[in-house]
């Protein structure tokens, strides 16, 4: 991996981990939401693998797009995860 794909993917786990963030309510700060979003990219990618669903647009915006429908996922069930365990 060279240095320009790392900083590619950390920057679009920023973008879509901070966007992701704004929706669900709740963010991890700078390095958290770029987890969240790297993440997201994987989950999103395998569901819309899975979905046979293709990227809505094409390029970098696309990749971003689908990392943040699935950092979306991620910190939905990471939400349903902090609320079952604050019940028991």
């Amino acid at each position: 991996m060279t240095l320009e794909m790392l900083l590619i993917w950390i920057v679009v786990g920023a973008i879509a981990g901070w966007l992701a963030a704004a929706v669900v309510g709740r963010g991890y700060g700078l390095v958290g939401d770029i987890i969240v979003g790297i993440c997201g990219a994987f989950i999103g990618g395998w569901v819309f693998q899975a979905a046979r669903w293709h990227m809505p647009v094409a390029g970098l915006a696309g990749t971003i797009i689908v990392a943040f429908i699935g950092a979306v996922l991620l910190l939905l069930v990471l939400r349903l995860i902090a609320m079952a365990r604050a019940r028991g």
